[in-house]
């Protein structure tokens, strides 16, 4: 009897012992690392409490260093298109290129109606000097509307004749289409940022490989297509800039946009819709 009540004391002491024990050990804190982070849960507790590691470094958003070629696809820019008219009409009359009255008057367009559009492929930008300066070109085409403020301008072909007509039309539009290839040399001042400040001048080759002339009356559509002796080749000075989100372009050709007849010097501006 006297060795069980010993063995009973000891047992109760054995536990007593393995529970304070048991309910004085503090547990141990969840903890999870995600990249740069760490999330600690206290022990009890619901809470999270989130540490940043001293090595997470942030970013900026292109990147620690840009890459030495970048490209941009299908790049679209909306703006005018008008020209710079210094036809000699009355030498245009005698070569029989245009009608008598025809002058710069009626050959005056509707700034806000002649619209340029271009849709570039593609461009890339390849660094030249530490991404600050950079070449860029691409392939494209440019589409020029010209509507003519005088809605009885006509055009006939074969050959090429403007003259004035009986009906004054809505519209009266002679329309130029280029495929082109931009090339020019950029300055960016802030290569690390997507959307930065920045300007580039260059020149641009293009060949016409669509032109027509277009009237419009209600529902009456009238459409000539011909080159109308538009020179096949143009040649123009090109210019960006960039001012963070919002981008401006222009051009202004080297040369008359005729091969014959009249004298005009195209010209386009606008917005740029591009991520560079």
């Amino acid at each position: 009897m006297k060795r069980i009540f010993t063995l009973c004391v000891a047992l109760c002491t054995f536990i007593t012992g393995f529970s304070q024990t048991d309910t004085t050990k503090a547990p141990e804190s969840d903890t999870i690392r995600i990249g740069g982070m760490i999330i600690i849960r206290k022990p009890g507790s619901k809470d999270r409490e989130v540490v940043r590691d001293k090595e997470y470094k942030m970013k900026n958003r292109r990147g620690d260093k840009p890459s030495n070629l970048s490209t941009n696809w299908w790049i679209v820019d909306i703006g005018f298109a008008n020209y710079n008219d210094e036809s000699n009409y009355t030498a245009a009359t005698l070569n029989g290129f245009v009608a008598p009255g025809i002058g710069k008057e009626e050959m005056k367009l509707k700034t806000g109606r002649s619209r340029n559009v271009n849709v570039w492929f593609f461009m890339q930008k390849l660094n030249v000097a530490k991404h600050i300066v950079n070449l860029k070109y691409g392939l494209g085409i440019e589409l020029n509307n010209y509507h003519f403020d005088e809605g009885t301008i006509m055009f006939a072909k074969n050959p090429t004749f403007i003259s004035q007509g009986v009906t004054e039309y809505k519209k009266v539009k002679l329309a130029a289409d280029y495929l082109t290839v931009p090339i020019m040399l950029n300055f960016d001042f802030t290569p690390k940022r997507r959307k930065g400040f920045g300007i580039s001048a260059g020149i641009s080759a293009g060949y016409l490989y669509s032109a027509r002339y277009k009237t419009k009356d209600g529902n009456d559509v009238n459409k000539i297509k011909d080159d109308f002796n538009l020179e096949r080749f143009k040649l123009s000075y090109i210019g960006e800039l960039s001012l963070g989100p919002v981008r401006l372009y222009g051009s202004y050709a080297m040369k008359n946009m005729w091969e014959k007849g009249l004298d005009m010097t195209p010209y386009n501006f606008g917005f740029r819709l591009s991520n560079w």
